[in-house]
């Protein structure tokens, strides 16, 4: 180690001997760890709906400005989905300034979707933010999901059939789009464990009512898993399982990006061409995964259209017939031996609140 990062290490340590909690001490720690790896002192956006793991994020952080003084923009939003979002928000940013924290509210203005409402939501979340972030020139967006939330995804996953990149969840760290990355600190962390710090600092926090409503697959999947765990099928085994396919995805991943280089040659951000080689010269996963990141980057969607859409499409440009069509914001059309993908006009309404 340097002897400038010795420096560093060091004020750390001094500054977070000023936290009396002991379980806030070691979280911290854990959190610090991540966040000055992949981050260090420059400037990040974090979410928060008022939740024990949003606001044991935004409290945490600012333990951290204090020490790198970063710039940290604490990002809440009124997607206006339910009749109570808007009190709601303003309700966590006046509790956020209680404890010194500044925030600021970024609203919906667009249609009210009506179907896959949770997955709509979420994408309203982060088209609200990412589009904050790339005006202010902020690069990394910093988020609560925690180990709860990798098994329930790796559950959710698990009931529609996802494949190796599915199954193995998320990363402490991925590219959200061109222009933003996604730092997770809390992987390796339960909610039992952020609700406690929660609890010490803020003395309360918000439930999100759809976390009862059995409508949702997610609610559901959090009575199976208790299920299991009677059956001796522990949060220790699924997180291994985990670990193990994400060792598999990124051998994988080698490959794909070699692909994609060998193949896609990007144009814009907004644009690009893929060589039918593509097709012809590489194994189904490796054309699965190099059109899966084409979809994302170009849409400049965190989440790619479903498996079986992307597999559909996929069959359709080695069909002789397939000439034009659109899927996950992005329009692909055969030109001359390529695959031309551009980004649909899609209107992005956003509006914010300080």
């Amino acid at each position: 180690m340097k002897r400038k990062d010795l420096s560093v290490v060091r004020k750390v340590k001094k500054k977070t001997d000023i936290i009396k909690n002991s379980k806030t001490q070691k979280l911290y720690e854990k959190f610090k760890k991540i966040i000055f790896k992949n981050i260090g002192k420059e400037n990040f956006a974090i979410g928060v709906s008022g939740g024990p793991d949003s606001l044991c994020l935004a409290y945490l952080s600012k333990i951290y400005k204090s020490e790198f003084n970063n710039k940290i923009f604490t990002l809440i939003v009124d997607h206006k989905i339910r009749k109570e979002s808007s009190i709601e928000a303003k309700k966590v940013k006046k509790m956020l300034k209680l404890k010194g924290i500044e925030s600021i509210i970024l609203v919906w203005n667009g249609a009210k979707p009506k179907k896959n409402i949770q997955l709509k939501a979420r994408e309203i979340r982060y088209n609200l933010i990412s589009n904050f972030c790339l005006k202010n020139n902020i690069n990394y967006l910093v988020t609560g999901h925690h180990q709860d939330d990798q098994l329930e995804n790796f559950f959710i996953r698990l009931f529609r059939g996802s494949g190796l990149t599915g199954l193995s969840s998320m990363a402490n760290n991925s590219n959200y789009n061109q222009n933003l990355r996604l730092v997770r600190p809390f992987l390796k962390i339960s909610k039992n464990e952020l609700k406690s710090v929660t609890k010490y600092y803020f003395k309360s926090y918000f439930e999100d009512p759809s976390n009862k409503n059995e409508n949702f697959l997610r609610t559901r999947i959090r009575k199976y898993k208790k299920n299991l765990e009677k059956e001796g099928l522990d949060t220790k085994k699924i997180i291994k399982t985990i670990n193990n396919l994400w060792i598999a995805k990124e051998a994988l991943n080698f490959y794909k990006k070699k692909a994609l280089q060998s193949n896609v040659n990007f144009l814009s951000k907004n644009s690009c061409l893929i060589n039918n080689k593509l097709f012809t010269e590489e194994a189904d996963e490796i054309i699965f995964k190099s059109i899966s990141d084409v979809l994302s980057l170009i849409s400049a969607s965190y989440y790619p259209p479903r498996s079986k859409k992307i597999v559909s499409l996929i069959k359709r440009f080695k069909s002789k017939n397939f000439k034009k069509c659109t899927l996950g914001g992005c329009i692909l059309e055969k030109k001359d031996g390529f695959i031309s993908v551009t980004r649909e006009e899609r209107a992005k309404q956003i509006s914010t609140v300080a």
